[in-house]
């Protein structure tokens, strides 16, 4: 199996996963997006909006 570099994904790709895991796991979304707040230092609007850009251009943070 060939390795996977974490650190060349692009945020876009990784995103999704994240929501998959906590949903598994019995959590939101919101919660996922509280720590990605907190961690980046975005705010609400101005993470969807790079999400958003990111979404359409298929690029990452």
């Amino acid at each position: 199996m060939p390795k996977y570099n974490i650190f060349a994904a692009k945020f876009t790709d990784i995103y999704p996963l994240y929501i998959q895991k906590v949903e598994r796991k019995n959590r939101t979304k919101g919660e996922v997006n509280q720590i990605i707040y907190w961690l980046t230092g975005y705010e609400s609007q101005l993470f969807t909006d790079q999400r958003g850009c990111m979404w359409d251009q298929g690029g990452g943070i």
